[in-house]
């Protein structure tokens, strides 16, 4: 009988190892503070009706290299996952945005959970005319990103923030954040909302 216990006591071990190792690379990693994210709006309860990104802002982990590959329109806030779907909901515009100023310096902030080799971080915004009451797609974005930091390969600390100038808009716009991992096929993406 002891036998018999030991056996499975070590067969449910292996099987409990196995399923941490393959559910625990789908651990999130990081998401943008400043301007705040729309995943962040959802884990500080501001917005309500998010689903389960309120217990995981730092899950948004979706294949890498936006805009060629990557997320597919319409997804992009989520980072393509489906369980995530509630940030790509455009709410008719109605998420609460960061007010920012055209020409001026914006600090952006990531905060981390877990930390990757980073290759780097950018930000794109929408285009003049940009509809906030329709889901995010590649053509309302700006093909290159305003701004660029290079991080050849190295892990940030728990909190990363850079300054960048804001090009001209006015009225609502939308800010995706996208972090490469190095080391990895994947990329973090974060959607914030902003009102110049």
């Amino acid at each position: 009988m002891r036998r018999k216990l030991t056996s499975l006591l070590l067969g449910l071990g292996v099987v409990g190892t196995s399923l941490f190792a393959v559910s625990g690379s789908a651990q999130g990693h990081g998401y943008t503070e400043s301007p705040i994210s729309r995943q962040k709006l959802c884990s500080n309860g501001t917005v309500k009706n998010c689903g389960s990104i309120i217990w995981e802002p730092q899950s948004v982990e979706g294949p890498k290299g936006f805009p060629a590959a990557g997320p597919a329109d319409g997804t992009l806030c989520s980072g393509g996952l489906s369980r995530f779907s509630q940030l790509d909901d455009p709410r008719g515009g109605a998420w609460p945005a960061t007010s920012v100023s055209s020409g001026r310096s914006q600090n952006f902030t990531w905060r981390f959970t877990a930390r990757h080799a980073t290759t780097d971080f950018r930000y794109y915004i929408t285009k003049a005319g940009y509809n906030p009451s329709q889901p995010l797609t590649r053509a309302a974005l700006e093909s290159q990103p305003f701004l660029t930091v290079p991080f050849g390969g190295v892990q940030p600390g728990e909190t990363v923030s850079h300054s960048g100038t804001l090009p001209q808009r006015s009225g609502k716009h939308l800010i995706l954040a996208v972090w490469t991992i190095a080391d990895t096929g994947n990329a973090f993406y974060a959607c914030s909302d902003v009102q110049f």
